[in-house]
Parts: structure tokens; C-alpha cells; sequence
């Protein structure tokens, strides 16, 4: 997601925030009518407490007035939630689908239609070369802190259909969670906020804080053009801090901030031996066959330690400070359950770290997709002209995804026998973020979670 990206380039002060309320691919039905210190995700409060907290000349007493108002309109309304949640979702505004995008611009329709009824201002669909992004604001409060809230309304491709125990474009409950896609990436999240919006302007009048919503269609196709939107929209974008919720939480029942997220170099090798398949009976032993020499390529670019090979891969990695990996080790994980959880056999990876430390804090590779020769039922003993894969970087902080996808080039050009062409594709690259957790944003965060949870973030 580029939003990482651009967003130093227009905040007013040095502090991003992350904010993450995802949880397990599903959505806690909760979010959508909560109850504020019940179990779990209950976040649609959340939002607007943290706004609250951010404005620390309101008084105690006004404000847990305005609150109880806010979490009983929401009480009042969550069946009327839990409907335009559905009818958002049952929009199926795959961006992957550039050939009929149709969908795609009767969500973002949806989505400005909606800001308008709950009040906000300056609504409008910007026009990109792929999808639009939709933007609008409140800026009622002047002399007060100024967010800007990121959320995307596209989806993934539901495919394999097969695996879905119902339709992925109806929302359907089972038990306390509502399954669809894009009930927890990115349309619930986005609907968290805008129904917290409506609920503390209709019961307030006004926000504590001034607020500016970009909501793009391309996040997961890589934002492609997000950045030249924002490089076009600082001015209207500057803000003291970007709010983004598209993450997962620790556990449902531990509260968490993510103060940081890994960064993407996202690449795809291509192999060429002949210009046709050919017969094995005729011509094997005689050609280099692409899908050996894909798979000993691919052997090549990690040790059996989980360590990357690629010569320069490391040079510019963060090192995790001792304080961050004591707070990691603070955390209830649970290797046994999870490995259970996952079915994973044995857990893998660099031994030198904890299992939190590989996952969140350091760089790693692997091999997202492989496609070569006869996949179908049967046998047809053939030797491919051609073999391909598609390879994932995850980067940390210093590290940048131009130089990775250039070292990943040289490196797998030079390992790469004489006897197939190749061919190394650059498809994404997304820059590495970090924040402070002790600035002030941070700080009304942890309170305003606080509040909601009635527990303390990790």
C-alpha cells in the first residue's frame, strides 16, 4: 500500500499513526453494533473516543455526556448498520478487473453518496488512470488537530469460489462473525468510521477535530496511482496525522497499535528453453528443461536457515532494539497453539529470532506462485518451453524496494544458466514504515482504546 509512502510528505508534524482493527479475515458483528465493554473488536466507538482524546481542552464531564449519546445512537441504529454494511459489501469492486469496472465506480458512488448523508463536506470522486479515489472532509474545528483517514474500497478476486461456505459478495453471520469479502478488507473498516462519523455529528454537532477521508480503489493492486494523486492533492490533503485501519490486531481479546509495518519488493521470473514444449522421449538430456532450472534457482535464494542469500540483502536492515524485542516477548503468544491452529508441522525461519521478531521485524523471501509445464489430469511427458514464478520480499525499516528488486535481478541473473532466457519483472514495490509510539497521537490512541477495551494496548 503505498499510503506509506506519501504520508510524511503531508503531515504537518514527524508521527503517522497505524491503527489496526482487523482481525482473523472476518468481522466482529460487534463493530457494527456495540456494546462499549463487551468482548472483543468493538471498535466503532473506539474511533470516536480517539478523536475525543485528542482534543484535551474538552472537559471530563462534557464529554462522557457526548460519548453515552454517541454509544446510544449506535445501539439505536445497529440494525440499520448491520444493512448498509451488507449493501456495501454485496458490491463486488474487484480492482483487479480492469476490463469491466463497472463495479468498481458504483462503489466509489456508494461510498461519496454516503459521506454525504452523514454530513461530511467537499465530497467528490477524483478521477485517476485506473480507479478513482473518493475524498471528502469536515473542517468544522478550527485551531484543532487535522486527520486524515485512509481506508480502499476495492477488493480481492473471490476465487476459488468452491472454498466459501457462502456467497463472498452476501454478508452472512454465523455465530459473531459476519463473513464476506471486504468485511475486514477494507469495507469494514472504512464503515467503522464513517458510522462513528455520523453517530458523533448527530449527537455532538460537531467533531473535536478537523477530519479528511481518502478512500482509493487500487490498494490491492498495489495503489499504482495513489502517488501522483497525493503529489497533484498535497494541499488538500496536509494533516497533522494519517489514521489508517487495514491491519490485524494481536489477538481479539489484546488491543493493539501497530507503530510499524513491513515494506513489499513483489518480483516475477520468467523462463525460456525452446519455443515449444518437446517431447522428453526425443529431447530430454539434449535441452535445459525451465522448470529444473526455475526450481534450482529458486533453491539458491535462501539457505536451509531461512537466510537470504542475496548478496547486499541485509546491508541496510534495522537493527530491532532490545527494548522493542522485550516487548515482544511480553506478548501472550502461543507457539503450540498456533502451530496447531495453522497445521504447520514445525515452525521455520532465522533461529537467531523469535517467531514475532520473523514475522514483524525482519526482511524475509518467498515464492508466492509457480506455473510450468502439464498441470492437468493425467500425464503428458513434455519438456515446457517456459517456467515462471512470482517472488515476495517483505522489507523493514532502511530498507528501500528499488534497491532490493535490483540486487533480487542481479543476483538471479547471475546464478541463471546460459542454456534458458530470462526475463526478471518488477510487479509491486511498497516502502517500509515506523512511527514513534510516544508521540501524541499515539498516546490519545492508547486512551482511547483503553476506554473501549477497558485494558490497555500492547
Amino acid at each position: 500500500m503505498k499510503i506509506y509512502e506519501f504520508a510524511a510528505s503531508i503531515v504537518k508534524l514527524p508521527s503517522v499513526l497505524w491503527y489496526c482493527d482487523r482481525n482473523d479475515g472476518m468481522i466482529d458483528v460487534s463493530i457494527i453494533h456495540p456494546r462499549l465493554y463487551s468482548r472483543g473488536l468493538n471498535l466503532t466507538p473506539v474511533f470516536a473516543i480517539f478523536v475525543h482524546h485528542i482534543h484535551f481542552s474538552q472537559s471530563l464531564h462534557c464529554g462522557a455526556t457526548i460519548m453515552e449519546n454517541v454509544l446510544s445512537y449506535v445501539e439505536q441504529n445497529k440494525d440499520r448498520y448491520l444493512a448498509e454494511l451488507k449493501e456495501l459489501i454485496a458490491i463486488p469492486s474487484v480492482s483487479t478487473n480492469k476490463d469491466d469496472t463497472r463495479d468498481i465506480r458504483r462503489c466509489a458512488e456508494w461510498v461519496a453518496n454516503h459521506m454525504r448523508t452523514i454530513g461530511l463536506n467537499n465530497v467528490q470522486i477524483f478521477p485517476t488512470p485506473g480507479h478513482p479515489v473518493v475524498y471528502s472532509e469536515w473542517l468544522g474545528a478550527p485551531g484543532k488537530p487535522t486527520v486524515l483517514l485512509y481506508g480502499h474500497y476495492d477488493v480481492q478476486p473471490p476465487e476459488p469460489l468452491e472454498l466459501w461456505t457462502s456467497p463472498p459478495f452476501e454478508a452472512t453471520i454465523r455465530g459473531e462473525n459476519l463473513y464476506a469479502r471486504g468485511s475486514a478488507d477494507d469495507k469494514g473498516q472504512v464503515f467503522i468510521h464513517l458510522k462513528s462519523i455520523e453517530a458523533y455529528l448527530k449527537n455532538a454537532g460537531a467533531l473535536p477535530v478537523n477530519l479528511k477521508l481518502l478512500i482509493e480503489g487500487e490498494e490491492e493492486i498495489g495503489s499504482e496511482h495513489l502517488d501522483q494523486f497525493v503529489k497533484d492533492h498535497k494541499d488538500l490533503l496536509k494533516a497533522d496525522l494519517v489514521l489508517i485501519s487495514d491491519s490485524s490486531m494481536f489477538a481479539k481479546d489484546v488491543p493493539s497499535i501497530c507503530y510499524g509495518l513491513r515494506g513489499l519488493s513483489y518480483m516475477q521470473i520468467d523462463l525460456r528453453g525452446t519455443k515449444g514444449d518437446l517431447h522428453s522421449g526425443s529431447y530430454g538430456g539434449g535441452v535445459a528443461n525451465p522448470a529444473n532450472v526455475l526450481a534450482h534457482v529458486l533453491a539458491q535464494l535462501k539457505d536451509k536457515s531461512g537466510t537470504v542469500k542475496i548478496p547486499g540483502f541485509y546491508d541496510d536492515v534495522r537493527a530491532l532494539r532490545e527494548e522493542e524485542r522485550a516487548e515482544f516477548r511480553r506478548l501472550p503468544y502461543d507457539e503450540a497453539a498456533v502451530k496447531k491452529h495453522l497445521g504447520a508441522p514445525r515452525f521455520a525461519g532465522e533461529r537467531a529470532y523469535s517467531m514475532l521478531e520473523r514475522m514483524w521485524a525482519r526482511p524475509t523471501l518467498d515464492v508466492n506462485g509457480l506455473l510450468s509445464g502439464w498441470t492437468g489430469e493425467g500425464s503428458k511427458t513434455i519438456i515446457p518451453a517456459t517456467a515462471m514464478a512470482k517472488v515476495s520480499m517483505r522489507l523493514v525499516p532502511n530498507q528501500h524496494p528499488e534497491k532490493i528488486a535490483d540486487l533480487f535481478e542481479a543476483y538471479v541473473k547471475k546464478i541463471a544458466p546460459k542454456s534458458v532466457e530470462v526475463k526478471v519483472t518488477r510487479l509491486h514495490g511498497a516502502m517500509p514504515w515506523m512511527t514513534d509510539f510516544d508521540n501524541i497521537y499515539v498516546q490519545a490512541a492508547g486512551r482511547a482504546i483503553e476506554k473501549g477495551f477497558g485494558k490497555k494496548p500492547v
